[in-house]
C-alpha cells in the first residue's frame, strides 16, 4: 500500500509541478515585466517632457524677444501685439511643466500653441516650429 501512496504522490508532484512551475514563472515574467515597463516610462516621459521643454522655451523665448522689439518702438498705448504677446508670456508662465500629473497638461499646451499662432499672425511670420531630431537643433 506503501508503494501505491508513494506513486500516487509522485504523481502529483508532477501534474502540480507544471502548476506550480506556470504560476512562477507568471510571477517572475510579471516581475521583469513591470521593471522593464517603469524603465521604458521613463525613458519615454524624459524624452517627450523635453520636446515639450523645448517647443514651450522656444516660444517664451520668441515672446520676450518680440515684446522688448515691440516696447522700443512702441506708442502711447500698447498695441494689439503687445497684447498678444503679454497674454502669451502670462500662458507660458503658469503652465505647469512641473507637475506632470496636471490632468488639462495637453489641453493648456494646445492654447499657447494657438496663441502662439495668433502672434505669429499678428506679427506676419510664418509659425512654423520644428525640432530636427537628426541634428537636435529647432528648425524655423
Amino acid at each position: 500500500m506503501e508503494a501505491a501512496a508513494s506513486a500516487s504522490d509522485m504523481f502529483d508532484a508532477i501534474v502540480m509541478a507544471e502548476e506550480r512551475f506556470h504560476g512562477e514563472g507568471y510571477q517572475e515574467g510579471y516581475v521583469e515585466g513591470s521593471h522593464v515597463g517603469v524603465i521604458e516610462g521613463r525613458r519615454y516621459g524624459a524624452l517627450h517632457g523635453a520636446k515639450i521643454g523645448s517647443e514651450i522655451g522656444y516660444y517664451l523665448g520668441f515672446a520676450l524677444t518680440w515684446q522688448r522689439l515691440l516696447h522700443r518702438s512702441a506708442e502711447e498705448k500698447p498695441s494689439k501685439k503687445i497684447k498678444a504677446l503679454e497674454s502669451l508670456i502670462g500662458m507660458i508662465q503658469k503652465y505647469p511643466y512641473e507637475d506632470p500629473t496636471y490632468d488639462k497638461l495637453h489641453e493648456d499646451l494646445e492654447k499657447i500653441r494657438g496663441k502662439f499662432k495668433q502672434v505669429c499672425s499678428l506679427l506676419n511670420i510664418q509659425s512654423d516650429f520644428r525640432i530636427n531630431p537628426e541634428r537636435s537643433a529647432l528648425t524655423f
